[in-house]
């Protein structure tokens, strides 16, 4: 008996290996991917100015770090005593005006070192939905809690995500010729648009996605599709019923390793994944012998993957 269907899923022809050096840009279901690469010691950097929610911040940070244009006094305001970037998330707000412009140019200078390095970029979008500042016309990508008076509200049509995305690709392709795209759509649903809304907003990001990965060099992970089919149950769903849960998380992941991680790196992962369980491990009398030789031995497995991987940078602890 068949108790749930399944997505169809196709190994990709250019894998990831360790290798590979990979940028994620988009929503927060990117930085839950970034931090499962993280965790596995990829080379890896996600979304250097926070998450971003829809496609047109993506574009605008591409373009920015392509073309090296810095942050400029002009591109922040202060609010309830921190100083804010409508381009970037709140993790980059800051009380200090000089340290949240140096911060907001240092993640353009990395965007822009990984836009011409990365084998990978992977883009996760979240919503169609935008706001637009009445005072200046400017679509931002973060309200920053700024009253709602102070925006308008649309939804981006299927033909303005799809340029984007291909302009996003163009810009990346004119200094990375050979870089493979992956694009995807967030499970995190976006109820305060509105449950009808939310779909539509879906909807309008899948459609466009599916036009662009006709292009040479791009491909479409379902990761929204899995979790709305083959986990659509609430059990799979954080508190607020809104994102995936840690179980939901790591069964996405593991769809992906399925799709795009090769699999000649999986002893790695599994060696690694050992290192990283092991370097969690507290013990009940860290200066007992038995502690002592785990922590040895905890060292020799680091010290002989970095021979091989002399770039995965392990947090030691000391003997």
């Amino acid at each position: 008996m068949k108790l749930f269907t399944q997505i169809p899923l196709s190994t990709a022809q250019s894998q990831i290996d360790y290798s590979s050096r990979l940028l994620l840009l988009g929503s927060c279901f990117s930085e839950n991917i970034g931090a499962k690469f993280s965790h596995f010691k990829f080379l890896n950097e996600h979304n250097p100015l926070g998450i971003l929610f829809h496609p047109l911040a993506i574009e605008k940070l591409i373009d920015k770090a392509i073309h090296e244009q810095l942050f400029t006094e002009n591109d922040i305001f202060n609010d309830n005593e921190r100083w804010h970037c409508f381009d970037a998330h709140s993790k980059l707000s800051n009380s200090s005006k000089e340290k949240i412009i140096t911060d907001l140019n240092s993640a353009i200078g990395l965007t822009q070192v990984q836009l011409t390095k990365a084998s990978h970029v992977i883009i996760t979008l979240g919503t169609a939905w935008v706001y637009r500042k009445t005072s200046n016309q400017q679509i931002v990508a973060n309200c920053h809690k700024v009253p709602q008076t102070n925006f308008t509200k649309e939804l981006l049509d299927c033909k303005t995500i799809e340029q984007s995305l291909a302009r996003m690709m163009s810009l990346v392709q004119s200094v990375n010729p050979t870089v493979e795209f992956i694009f995807t759509v967030s499970p995190v649903r976006h109820l305060k648009d509105g449950f009808v809304e939310n779909q539509l907003s879906k909807s309008h990001l899948i459609s466009a996605i599916h036009e662009v990965v006709k292009l040479d060099g791009a491909s479409y992970f379902p990761s929204y599709e899995i979790m709305m089919d083959e986990l659509r149950d609430y059990r799979f769903y954080a508190k607020d019923m809104v994102h995936p849960n840690e179980i939901a998380i790591d069964y996405v992941w593991g769809k992906f390793c399925e799709v795009w991680i090769d699999g000649s790196v999986s002893d790695t992962m599994t060696k690694v994944d050992e290192i990283q369980r092991g370097l969690k491990h507290r013990a009940f009398n860290p200066e007992g012998i038995a502690h002592q030789k785990f922590i040895t031995s905890l060292k020799c497995k680091i010290a002989y993957i970095k021979l091989t991987y002399p770039f995965m940078d392990f947090k030691l602890p000391e003997v």
